[in-house]
This record gives C-alpha cells, sequence and structure tokens, in this order.
C-alpha cells in the first residue's frame, strides 16, 4: 500500500507540491486531481520515487526507503520526463523501454517477439504521435508491466491526451482491478471525470493537524 501524509516539495519561489495526503491500495485506481501540470508532474515524480520530497512522510508497504519505492513503481508519460518522444517509432519506444529493465528481470525481451505477444504488431510502425489515446495509454502501460516486480502504476495526465475519459480510465480500472496482478494505480488529472464514483483527492488537501490522516484526506469524487 502507499500512504502519504503531508507530502510536500519545495519551489523557487512557492511550493512546487503543496502538502497533499493520499492512500493507494493494491486493487485501486486512485485518481489525484490538480490544475497545474508542474504541480501534477512532481506528485507523480514523488510517488513513483524519481524527486525528493521537502517534508512529509511517504511510505510504500510501509516503508519509508525510496529504494523500495522505485524498484516497486513505475511512471507512465510524465511531459518532459519520459513521455515517449514523438519523432520515435512505437517498434523504437518498445525497444529503448525493454532495454531500461533491469538485466536480471529482463530475460529474453525483445521488441518482435513482445509486440506480437501484446497484440501492438499492426502499430509497431507508426510513429507515436499518431497513436490514438486509448491506445497510446494501452501501449505505454503494458510497457510499464512488462518488470514482473512492478506493483505501483503512477501515470501522469492522461487526461492530457483526450479529454473524453473513455480514452484513458477503462485500460487504468482494468489494471487496478485485474485479479491475476492487482496493482495499486494513481493517475494525476487536471479535473476528476464527471461519471467518476471511486476514490480521489485532490493536491494540496492537506491542513497541518494533528488529528488528520490519509484516510480522512482521501476523498471519493462524488
Amino acid at each position: 500500500m502507499l500512504s502519504v501524509r503531508q507530502l510536500h516539495v519545495n519551489g523557487r519561489r512557492d511550493d512546487l507540491l503543496p502538502p497533499t495526503s493520499l492512500q493507494a491500495r493494491r486493487g485501486e485506481l486512485l485518481l489525484v486531481s490538480g490544475t497545474r501540470q508542474d504541480q501534477r508532474t512532481a506528485l507523480a515524480l514523488v510517488l513513483s520515487g524519481r524527486m525528493k520530497l521537502s517534508s512529509g512522510e511517504l511510505l510504500w508497504d510501509g516503508r519509508a526507503k525510496t529504494k523500495h519505492l522505485r524498484a516497486a513503481s513505475s511512471l507512465v508519460d510524465a511531459p518532459g520526463v519520459n513521455e515517449p518522444e514523438q519523432h520515435l517509432s512505437v517498434r523504437d519506444l518498445v525497444t529503448e523501454d525493454l532495454a531500461l529493465i533491469p538485466r536480471r528481470y529482463r530475460g529474453a525481451l525483445l521488441s518482435k517477439p513482445w509486440l506480437k505477444v501484446n497484440r501492438f504488431e499492426d502499430i509497431a510502425g507508426l510513429w507515436t504521435e499518431q497513436l490514438a489515446p486509448a491506445k497510446r495509454i494501452e501501449l505505454l502501460t503494458a510497457l510499464a508491466l512488462a518488470n514482473p516486480h512492478t506493483d505501483l502504476l503512477v501515470v501522469d495526465s492522461p487526461d492530457r491526451h483526450s479529454a473524453d475519459p473513455a480514452d484513458w480510465l477503462p485500460r487504468l480500472r482494468e489494471l487496478a482491478y485485474d485479479g491475476g496482478r492487482p496493482l495499486a494505480v494513481v493517475a494525476t488529472v487536471a479535473a476528476l471525470p464527471e461519471t467518476w464514483t471511486g476514490p480521489g483527492a485532490v493536491i494540496g488537501n492537506a491542513v497541518p493537524d494533528k488529528d488528520s490522516s490519509p484516510e480522512n484526506e482521501t476523498e471519493d469524487a462524488k
């Protein structure tokens, strides 16, 4: 389980990430809304162990060490960080991403058989900028899960590619509630979809209070 209390990151002039608290369990999709892209990306980076927090508490399965969090998490499509380059073909993207998997987990993963097994052969020759939003999120999350030790999926602003939640929400829900491999899935979004009834939180929701807890500060969208 991911447990976050009063997570805060300093910026040059104002907070890069204002104090935020939340929880995400395996087998659950949590949507976290924030109007600013830089704050959404900062949260995604911290939650996946790729950015240092200035203050607060961040635990993965009860452990505070960043190395445990980073080993268990995958960051997906963060703008300016690891979003696919537009001039890259899907085939080359798959080759590059598979090469990043730690060698002890990688085995004999090669792009051509991986594309076939995962049913992406039909888009292998496309540029990443040509991908439809639904296919993009399907491909990028599949690549993230090529590492068998990924238990936490952090997806940065999938709604920036499509205002229609039907283009990205079903895929994230499917991954979170997969009985064969239940994941803790967190997605940052500009706003919670009107139809969303699952767990939700807001960036900057944490008010310093000794009686407050992530359970109280994580709210369901209405």
